[in-house]
């Protein structure tokens, strides 16, 4: 039984196979940040279609950065009746810290799934 499109998204799995890791250690690790494996070892799908493909990822990292400043900020105003300078910037530095991983990885995930063309050959 083949995997559904959004477990194997939210694995970090091959467009194809749906079974191959696309990074070579977990999804919300600190090491080997942009480090994308260059074939599935499942498939022998290419995961790197042309140089630079990775690039365009920025985009959709920006907009994971965007969506996190915009969502702190609005929790901490209604969270918090007079809110201080500190606890903003406070608050941007933690979480962009800690999901740093998981926006430039999931960033890579959708890019690849998206204009990657690879398509599913389920068996």
């Amino acid at each position: 039984m083949s995997k559904s499109l959004s477990l194997a998204m939210a694995g970090a799995k091959c467009p194809q196979c749906r079974e191959g890791k696309l990074f070579s250690v977990s999804v919300l690790s600190f090491q080997k940040l942009s480090e994308v494996n260059k074939t599935c070892t499942i498939c022998g799908a290419n995961f790197i279609p042309e140089p630079d493909f990775y690039y365009g990822a920025m985009y959709i990292s920006y907009a994971f950065s965007v969506a996190l400043v915009i969502t702190s900020l609005t929790a901490i105003n209604v969270l918090i009746e007079v809110p201080e300078l500190w606890m903003y910037l406070t608050t941007m530095v933690v979480l962009n810290i800690v999901l740093l991983p998981a926006m430039l990885r999931y960033s890579k995930v959708l890019y690849l799934y998206g204009l990657g063309k690879l398509k599913f050959k389920g068996s």
